[in-house]
């Protein structure tokens, strides 16, 4: 039987390995882009996997001031769509990571759900 002392190095060099793979895991989703489409493809938004708005793209022809209110609709649809698309890379991202660890599906460590 291991000694308690050995347990205890043995639980912190777990918890040093979790913690690399998680700032790992945040890196690689801050480097994925996704985009968000809305309006046929007329207002485009591009975030990063952990959320972070890249660029904006509106087409020309929704710049009239009478369209103000649909370009704003838009843009927070796009934006909507972009997050959705995040929110997805990033729940799959952290899935691997847990299963990397041999974790059961489900299984939800504090700082990853």
């Amino acid at each position: 039987m291991k000694s308690m002392e050995e347990m205890i190095q043995a639980a912190q060099k777990a918890a040093e390995t979790i913690q690399t793979q998680m700032n790992d895991v945040q890196a690689k989703l801050d480097a994925i882009e996704v985009e968000g489409v809305a309006g046929g493809g007329l207002v485009k938004v591009k975030c990063s996997a952990k959320g972070r708005i890249l660029g904006v793209d509106i087409d020309e022809s929704l710049m009239k001031p009478e369209e103000k209110q649909m370009v704003e609709d838009l843009v927070t649809a796009a934006f909507n769509d972009a997050r959705a698309k995040a929110d997805r890379v990033s729940e799959q991202e952290m899935k691997n990571i847990q299963g990397g660890m041999g974790l059961p599906p489900g299984f939800e460590l504090p700082g990853m759900g």
